[in-house]
């Protein structure tokens, strides 16, 4: 191994056109390879945690339409949804770890100073911040149970309904007019990456109290429910019982989907996985064939390295040296040529994975991410190219016949 390392170091010396040439397939299919998986792996990773924006495992229910007649009712029959419903699915479906209302109102200003919006003013409850991944900023604070039950006049803004309002000043513990109401705002949501939501985005929204929004603005039904699940693998099961228990107290066929509609935000963790499965997989086959590419150019290298060596080939044969030492000779040569290039290879895509981790475009298509899986996959295939490009040129050196190797 040590002399196929000397050799491997003197023919660079001595062909050093020929081995960038060689490397060069090398390098770039490296560079490819790995630069389209991290990319791949890191869009990934933010397009989840946009989605997760919302909230994760969670299942938004809202009421809508009969499609299917039942019991004497028509089709087109509207289901309202009541803020007990949320206590009932509790009771009545074990799997169900919580569940709550949520009320929503968009056609009242706050007002602060001079300044004046229309926020998505959100009646909830203490669960509602976990569910929906709704965090307070440091120095403030979420609904507590004292809240609910004394229906106090407390908010909490989103991040750009308190710069809207405040601007650069601090909110906490200072007075925003919702409608003809004083309320003291209590917390800011931390700033989060939402792309998706229903209503009004959270950063928009003023959350208060559950109770204190039903003072406020009577209301006879809720805008829609949520529910978490204590173990996700239940979620058909439990999707079949949400049916017959709604279909038992409003009165409609169990087996019509779209009196109450369901928002399951675990269907779009399993979208965007095997999505981007696909893609990674995708990817994945564009950089192999940019380095199989660069595996025949070290192939077709070292067919032309075996035909000037013959005569050294012969030598060898006529001495002693076996044909299994002949073949992992070449085939060492053969892998150091692409291990060589994927060193520079992977020195030049954690360059570029730098620099496009210095652009601001983290917020649409994530960092560039370097996990274990990628390099493993890398270094697999450039050991599975070495071998391949290294074998068969190897082995045709390995049963030259002597006589004609010492002929030529």
């Amino acid at each position: 191994m040590f002399t196929a390392i000397q050799e491997f170091f003197f023919n660079i010396r001595t062909q050093k056109l020929r081995a960038f040439l060689t490397m060069f397939g090398i390098v770039w299919g490296t560079v490819a390879i790995v630069v389209l998986l991290a990319f791949g792996e890191g869009f990934k990773k933010q397009t989840a945690k946009n989605m997760h924006g919302m909230g994760e495992q969670i299942v938004v229910v809202f009421g809508s339409r009969t499609t299917k007649s039942y019991a004497g009712f028509n089709i087109g029959r509207r289901i309202r949804l009541h803020e007990e419903d949320a206590r009932m699915l509790e009771q009545r479906i074990p799997a169900i770890a919580v569940a709550t209302a949520e009320y929503q109102e968009t056609t009242t200003n706050a007002v602060h100073g001079a300044n004046v919006m229309k926020p998505g003013i959100t009646g909830v409850e203490v669960s509602y911040s976990d569910m929906r991944n709704v965090y307070v900023e440091q120095g403030g604070r979420w609904l507590n149970s004292m809240d609910i039950q004394e229906q106090r006049r407390v908010v909490i803004l989103g991040d750009r309904a308190k710069q809207l309002l405040f601007g650069a000043d601090n909110a906490v513990g200072k007075t925003v007019m919702l409608g003809a109401s004083p309320f003291l705002v209590i917390g800011v949501m931390q700033k989060k990456i939402q792309n998706s939501n229903y209503g009004t985005p959270d950063e928009e929204r003023a959350f208060i109290p559950i109770t204190t929004y039903r003072t406020m603005f009577p209301a006879a039904y809720v805008n829609n429910m949520l529910y978490r699940l204590k173990n996700p693998l239940e979620a058909e099961a439990v999707k079949a019982q949400f049916y017959e228990v709604m279909a038992a107290k409003y009165r409609f066929d169990p087996t019509d989907k779209e009196a109450v509609f369901l928002w399951d935000t675990a269907e779009m963790d399993k979208f965007v996985f095997y999505f981007f499965l696909g893609l990674n997989v995708f990817l994945g086959i564009v950089g192999t064939f940019t380095l199989a590419v660069g595996g025949l150019g070290v192939a077709n290298i070292m067919f032309v390295v075996v035909q000037e060596r013959i005569r050294e080939i012969g030598i060898r044969r006529a001495v002693g040296a076996h044909r299994t030492t002949i073949l992992l000779q070449f085939l060492a040569e053969a892998i150091l040529v692409v291990m060589a290039g994927a060193f520079i290879g992977f020195l030049i895509a954690l360059g570029i994975i730098k620099l496009l981790a210095m652009l601001p475009i983290q917020d649409a298509v994530g960092t560039p991410d370097l996990s274990w899986s990628v390099a493993l996959i890398a270094v697999g295939l450039l050991m599975a190219i070495g071998v391949a490009a290294g074998f068969f040129p190897a082995r045709r050196a390995a049963y030259l016949d002597v006589v004609e190797c010492l002929r030529t």
